[in-house]
């Protein structure tokens, strides 16, 4: 039996994001993954709690814990090399669907049903994965707020550029315009000022 699913998972805390980018406080996958489930979960209970949708938050907030595992398997393509023209972005793609089916496949098949749908959540459910998306997205912009806030000027441009993005999708997700505005403010603010 091959049960190597989760020593894989585990390997996340040794993948760095930003790598072309210098940080000031390095992230790894591990790191974001647990702050994109967090805000997965606040986007689908937002969308729930005050929009009136039908979401399962919890199982938007599990499909955004593994949205990055692939990357144990590709590492972390940085975003301006990833999506640079369309035959790059086919292959990365490409690359990541076949890094799922290999870690699937490391899962004993007892537990296969237990986690297909947080593996694929992004291709069996397009309409809920606009909410790992964003998260995606505002994690993103909250490590941007971070260097930036502590004086790295190396990360003004993707801040710019990330907020330019989270407006234009929260333009089309409710959800999404409440956090920023009801939420996001607060993360500017000290310990002491919370």
């Amino acid at each position: 039996m091959n049960a190597s699913f989760f020593a894989f998972v585990d390997r996340t805390k040794y993948i760095n994001r930003w790598g072309l980018m210098r940080s000031r406080d390095p992230e790894n996958v591990r790191e974001h993954s647990m702050q994109t489930a967090v805000l997965a979960h606040a986007l689908a209970v937002i969308g729930r709690d005050v929009f009136g949708r039908a979401l399962d938050a919890d199982r938007i907030a599990v499909a955004a814990l593994y949205h990055d595992c692939p990357e144990i398997l590709t590492g972390d393509m940085p975003t301006p090399v990833k999506y640079q023209n369309e035959a790059l972005e086919t292959a990365y793609k490409a690359a990541e669907r076949a890094a799922k089916d290999r870690l699937f496949s490391t899962l004993p098949d007892e537990l296969k049903a237990g986690y297909e749908d947080a593996i694929y959540f992004e291709e069996r459910h397009p309409e809920l994965y606009r909410y790992v998306k964003a998260a995606d997205k505002l994690s993103a912009y909250l490590k941007c707020l971070s260097e930036t806030g502590a004086g790295n000027r190396e990360f003004s441009r993707a801040e710019e550029a990330t907020r330019r993005t989270l407006d234009r999708m929260a333009e089309e997700m409710e959800e999404l315009g409440w956090f920023m505005e009801h939420v996001l403010p607060s993360y500017s603010a000290t310990l002491d000022e919370l």
